[in-house]
């Protein structure tokens, strides 16, 4: 459960790694680096979840900070699930890791995301896709007058700051909605996000990653806000 460390940041052996995985993404290489991946990906990310989630919770009291790697907790885990993908990489070549709603389930829930990779990071929130249950209720919520506009000023207040929202899926209007609604592209959302994404900063190596990410994640507010009132 955690180093029992306070985050000081990744080290450059963490993406290193990354960038030798997606050249030797076979299990021999990762079995011979899975120390590794252990002390400069996995212990450093546990610290970040523990630290980040008890900075998130003055964006949302209930966020859920889980260090377990089992893929349960907040980190993704890193073996790829090849059975139905055409993609037969045994691993991801990139660090996951997300923080959501504590009552909820977390597949079920909006949360806060980050996503390391060797050519950059991406600090959204969100939902990426709805379940059945919720995509039902984000479709009357952006047909409903008054829910549909606050969440266009959502979208109005996080888009002005330079961030970019997305979850269009669809190439109509779902049956049973006006094609005409004002709000007709957001009826085509099968996911709702707002997203960060550049190259990796120089924050990742320090301490500074947290605030790094706060700002990123207090200025998307309004969209996790708006989902979370939904989904609640």
């Amino acid at each position: 459960m955690g180093t029992g460390h306070a985050f000081d940041g990744f080290p450059r052996a963490a993406v290193k790694f990354y960038r030798e995985l997606e050249k030797n993404n076979n299990r021999r290489w990762f079995e011979e680096n899975k120390h590794v991946y252990k002390e400069s990906v996995l212990a450093p990310a546990q610290d970040l979840v523990l630290a980040m989630g008890e900075r998130l919770r003055k964006l949302s009291p209930n966020v859920m900070a889980d260090p377990r790697t089992s893929g349960a907790g907040s980190i993704f885990r890193i073996y790829r699930d090849t059975r139905f993908s055409k993609d037969k990489n045994p691993y991801k070549a990139f660090l996951g890791i997300f923080w959501w709603e504590a009552d909820r389930k977390k597949m079920e829930s909006p949360g806060f995301y980050f996503h390391l990779e060797p050519s950059g990071l991406m600090i959204a929130v969100g939902s990426h896709v709805f379940s059945k249950e919720s995509l039902g209720a984000y479709r009357d919520a952006v047909a409903d007058p008054k829910r549909g506009a606050a969440l266009s000023r959502a979208v109005s207040r996080v888009t002005s700051k330079g961030y970019e929202v997305g979850g269009a899926h669809y190439k109509r209007v779902p049956r049973g909605y006006d094609p005409e609604h004002p709000r007709a592209e957001l009826l085509k959302y099968n996911g709702l996000w707002a997203a960060d994404e550049g190259k990796i900063p120089k924050e990742l190596y320090s301490s500074d990653l947290i605030g790094y990410c706060f700002d990123r994640w207090k200025d998307m507010k309004p969209v996790y806000t708006w989902l979370a009132g939904l989904m609640g």
